[in-house]
């Protein structure tokens, strides 16, 4: 009985101050019963006191903005598409890798099944190829592909990029592409002193340098 007395003043509280109510117990609601695990009461408490009542605003906030901050990162990575909307040179996510489809086939719908998408796509950042099969019905995760241009600073002996953002900050934590004809192109363009802008692919978390652009000429042009 005083259990329950107990837990409807805790919620004639919470409705009295808008907040969530935490009711604590850090003594044994019956004196004769102690409970098994020992409980320790603040010092400067007394018996009467059975309960710590905690209001909402009190809570550590930190935890909850991670947590938020951890879903929405994750939301962001990618999106939902229905497979049978799809198309060549569409993106998809196959084995948990961002890929670009570059070939897709619909089989026909048969009499206790849905039709289904064969896709064949290549690794946006490792060119290796991949293929699933989804119900046409099915939602299927697309990355979000991102593209951004940096004009080239420095070339690092270890093989890492110095990059001028937009905003005049440098970027430094990539490393030269794993294309040996792209790589060609930008050590030599650089030695010759050329203004080098490079375009980097972003998706799911990772990063890659994937085109070059000679701005040279158009830089030295007269007003």
């Amino acid at each position: 009985k005083f259990k329950l007395n107990s837990l409807i003043l805790a919620g004639l509280l919470c409705i009295r101050f808008r907040k969530p109510i935490y009711p604590v117990r850090y003594l044994s609601l019956c004196p004769r019963r102690r409970s098994r695990r020992p409980t320790v009461a603040p010092a400067n408490s007394s018996r009467e006191n059975f309960w710590v009542l905690i209001r909402g605003e009190e809570m550590s906030d930190s935890e909850e903005h991670q947590f938020e901050s951890k879903a929405d990162a994750g939301a962001s990575k990618t999106y939902p598409q229905q497979a049978g909307t799809i198309r060549k040179n569409g993106y998809i996510v196959i084995k948990n890798r961002p890929c670009k489809v570059v070939e897709v086939s619909t089989s026909k719908t048969g009499k206790h099944g849905h039709a289904k998408c064969h896709f064949v796509a290549i690794d946006i950042f490792t060119g290796k190829k991949l293929e699933d099969i989804v119900p046409s019905s099915h939602n299927c995760d697309v990355p979000h592909v991102n593209r951004t241009e940096y004009q080239l600073i420095d070339i690092s002996e270890d093989g890492f990029v110095s990059l001028l953002t937009d905003n005049g900050n440098t970027k430094d934590d990539l490393k030269l592409p794993t294309d040996e004809t792209l790589l060609g192109q930008i050590k030599d363009g650089f030695a010759e002193g050329k203004d080098l802008v490079v375009s980097v692919m972003s998706a799911m978390g990772e990063e890659q340098i994937n085109a070059l652009k000679d701005i040279s000429a158009t830089s030295n042009l007269p007003c």
